[in-house]
């Protein structure tokens, strides 16, 4: 299935199998995008939304003179724009990191699935929630970390999101985020961000493999550097089954 990542290590055990293929057979092809390259511009219109089936995207905003605050990271088994479907464009630009799958779902298909499919519905309705949920905890990292700690939350939300769709294989980062792009997502200078990372590889918690991968020495010592709680990612350790039955 194309979806089948989809709330994978969250609630995915809440979906039936009507439910998955329902989903599956929303979407109507798919594109290959090639890494860097723009796919939606803040305040495009939109007809459908975007699923990730391999690769990973950057959500960003972008001032007067085209510098960018990266303001989202989306991997395999996310939805990238499905709060779109309401609001019928973006207050941000969306841009692949990587080489990327993407599957496409038209904004009619999704009206079709909430209409057939509440409990499914619901569960849409969650992962935009999951978005919020990650964007409020983007601005404490920013407000409240220091440099080493806002690259270390980053880091770690990363680990958690991969290792949810078994993407992870308990040492290396294979999201190919460079320093510039740690510095766009963490309000710092690429030299500080290279300043930072020199520290935490001194400290033992890691140290950059190439191409943006990194080599993760101590996750724990990472996450005491983030102050790193992951409740906010409602991972399926956090959720009953039947979670969404009383929504």
């Amino acid at each position: 299935m194309l979806t089948d990542l989809f709330l994978k290590g969250r609630l995915r055990h809440d979906l039936d199998d009507a439910e998955k293929r329902a989903l599956d057979e929303a979407v109507s092809g798919t594109i290959e995008v090639p890494a860097r390259t723009r796919i939606v511009a803040r305040g495009d219109r939109l007809d459908r939304s975007y699923y990730v089936v391999e690769g990973a995207v950057l959500r960003h905003l972008d001032d007067r003179r085209g510098e960018r605050q990266l303001v989202g990271v989306n991997i395999a088994g996310d939805f990238v724009d499905l709060h779109g479907y309401p609001m019928k464009r973006l207050d941000h630009s969306i841009s692949t990191l990587t080489a990327t799958t993407l599957a496409t779902v038209p904004h009619t298909a999704i009206t079709a699935l909430v209409a057939a499919h509440p409990h499914l519905a619901r569960a849409l309705w969650f992962s935009t929630l999951l978005d919020a949920a990650m964007h409020r905890e983007w601005i404490f990292r920013l407000g409240r970390l220091n440099a080493e700690g806002r690259i270390a939350h980053l880091i770690c939300e990363l680990l958690d999101r991969l290792r949810f769709v078994d993407l992870f294989d308990g040492r290396v980062l294979t999201v190919p985020l460079l320093q510039r792009d740690y510095a766009e997502a963490c309000g710092i200078t690429p030299v500080h961000a290279n300043r930072s990372f020199r520290i935490l590889k001194e400290r033992g918690l890691l140290s950059p493999l190439g191409d943006g991968q990194l080599d993760i020495h101590d996750e724990a010592g990472l996450r005491e550097v983030a102050q790193f709680d992951a409740s906010y990612l409602y991972g399926e350790g956090d959720l009953a089954p039947g979670a969404l039955d009383d929504a």
